[in-house]
C-alpha cells in the first residue's frame, strides 16, 4: 500500500494514472482535500462523489494514516506531543506559539548519533532514520488532529537532519507543495550540527536556496566545541567558516548561528569575543538559546539575565542577535530536552497509554 504522506501532488498524479487510470483532476482534488484540508474520508471528496467504486478502490490501495498520539504536555507558549510509530518507536514534536503564528519543531530521526553533550536525544544513540511520511505525519497531526495553526516548520527536534538528508529533502518538498500543506521553503528551517557534505549538497541545489539554515555552533574554539560536540573533530571551525562563506544564499539571506548558552562553560566574555571573531565577515545572525537540563543535566539551567549579558557583548561587536527565552522546560519540551525515554514500548503498554 502506498502512503499519501510520502507523495507530492505530482507523485500522486503519476500513481493514480498508473494504478487507476486517473490523472491530474483527481490527483489535485484528492491531494488538496487530504493534505490541504485534512479530509481523510475519500467518499466525501468531490472528485470521487460520483464514483464510489473508484473511491473505494483508491482508499483500499492508498494509506492516509492518522497519528497515534500517546502523550501530550504543554505550557502557555509550547506544546509537546509524542507519536507512536508503526514499529512501536516513539518520536517527540513541539509546537511553539509565536506572536503571530505557530511553529512546529519536528523530528527527523529516532535518537541521534551526534552525541552532543547538552542534548537529551544524543543519550539515546541513533535508533533509526525517519521516512519522509513520518515527518509529514507530524505536521498533519499538529494541524488537523490537534487543530493547531502551524505556519512554520523547523527541523530541530530529535535527530540530525543532515544525517538523514534524502528523507528530509523529500519532506521539505512535500510540505511546500502548494496544493497540500503549502508551507513554502522560506518558512522551513533546517538545523544542523555542521555536516559539511550536507551544506555542499544543498549549495548545489538551486531549488533549495530559499530554505533557511541554522548551524548549531555553541562554541567558537575547537577545543571546547569538540568537547561539547564530537562532530567538530571531523568538521572543525575553520572548515565550517569557509563552508558558510561560500554558501550561495539568496539576496539578503543569512544563516543562523545557534548558540546554546551553558552557565560556566561557554558564556564568558572571552567566549563572546571568540564568537564575534568567528562571525566576522559572514552573512549570519546569532540565535542565543538557553540551556535546558535533561534528565541527567550536567549544568544548571540558563537564566534570562545570562542571555541578556552575553547578548549585550555581541551587540557591542555589531552583531545581529536574537534571544530565545526558555520555553517548555517544565515539561521537557525545551531545546535539547527531547527523547531520552525508552525508545520502544511494548504493544500492551502503548495501547494502555
Amino acid at each position: 500500500m502506498h502512503n499519501l504522506f510520502s507523495m507530492t501532488c505530482a507523485d500522486l498524479e503519476n500513481w493514480l494514472r498508473l494504478s487507476h487510470g486517473k490523472g491530474a483532476f483527481h490527483a489535485k482534488a484528492l491531494y488538496h482535500e487530504v493534505m490541504g484540508r485534512g479530509n481523510r474520508d475519500f467518499a466525501l471528496h468531490p472528485a470521487f462523489e460520483k464514483s464510489q467504486k473508484l473511491a473505494l478502490a483508491v482508499e483500499g490501495s492508498l494509506d492516509v494514516p492518522e497519528a497515534r498520539i500517546v502523550e501530550t504536555a504543554g505550557t502557555d507558549d509550547s506544546f509537546k506531543f509524542v507519536t507512536a510509530l508503526d514499529d512501536g518507536l516513539r518520536i517527540e514534536s513541539v509546537i511553539l506559539t509565536m506572536e503571530s503564528h505557530e511553529t512546529l519543531c519536528l523530528s527527523t530521526q529516532v535518537g541521534c548519533r551526534m552525541g552532543c553533550a547538552f542534548c537529551e536525544t544524543g543519550t539515546m544513540g541513533l535508533i533509526r532514520n525517519l521516512q519522509p511520511e513520518e515527518m509529514v505525519l507530524q505536521v498533519m497531526a499538529a494541524r488537523y488532529q490537534l487543530q493547531r495553526p502551524v505556519r512554520n516548520v523547523v527541523y530541530m527536534g530529535m535527530g540530525e537532519p543532515m544525517d538523514n538528508l534524502d528523507a528530509v529533502l523529500k519532506a521539505v518538498e512535500i510540505l511546500s507543495d502548494q496544493r497540500g500543506l503549502n508551507i513554502p521553503l522560506r518558512r522551513q528551517t533546517l538545523s544542523t550540527v555542521g555536516l559539511v557534505p550536507g551544506f555542499k549538497r544543498l549549495a548545489s541545489m538551486e531549488s533549495m536556496r530559499p530554505l533557511h539554515l541554522s548551524l548549531s555552533l555553541n562554541a567558537a574554539s575547537d577545543d571546547l566545541r569538540s568537547e561539547l560536540m564530537p562532530v567538530n573533530r571531523a568538521f572543525p571551525l575553520a572548515l565550517l567558516k569557509k563552508t558558510l562563506a561560500e554558501y550561495p544564499l539568496p539576496s539578503g539571506g543569512a544563516i543562523l548561528l545557534a548558540y546554546v548558552l551553558i552557565p560556566g562553560v561557554n558564556d564568558s566574555r572571552e567566549d563572546a569575543m571568540a564568537l564575534a571573531d568567528f562571525a566576522e565577515g559572514l552573512p549570519v545572525r546569532i540565535n542565543l538559546i538557553p540551556y535546558n537540563p535533561g534528565t541527567c543535566g550536567r549544568w544548571p539551567a540558563t537564566e534570562d539575565k545570562d542571555i541578556h549579558r552575553f547578548g549585550a557583548l555581541l551587540y557591542e561587536k555589531g552583531l545581529f542577535v536574537r534571544k530565545r527565552w526558555s520555553r517548555g522546560r517544565e515539561v521537557m519540551a525545551g531545546c535539547g530536552q527531547l527523547g531520552g525515554r525508552p525508545e520502544k514500548d511494548s504493544k500492551e503498554k502503548q495501547e494502555a497509554t
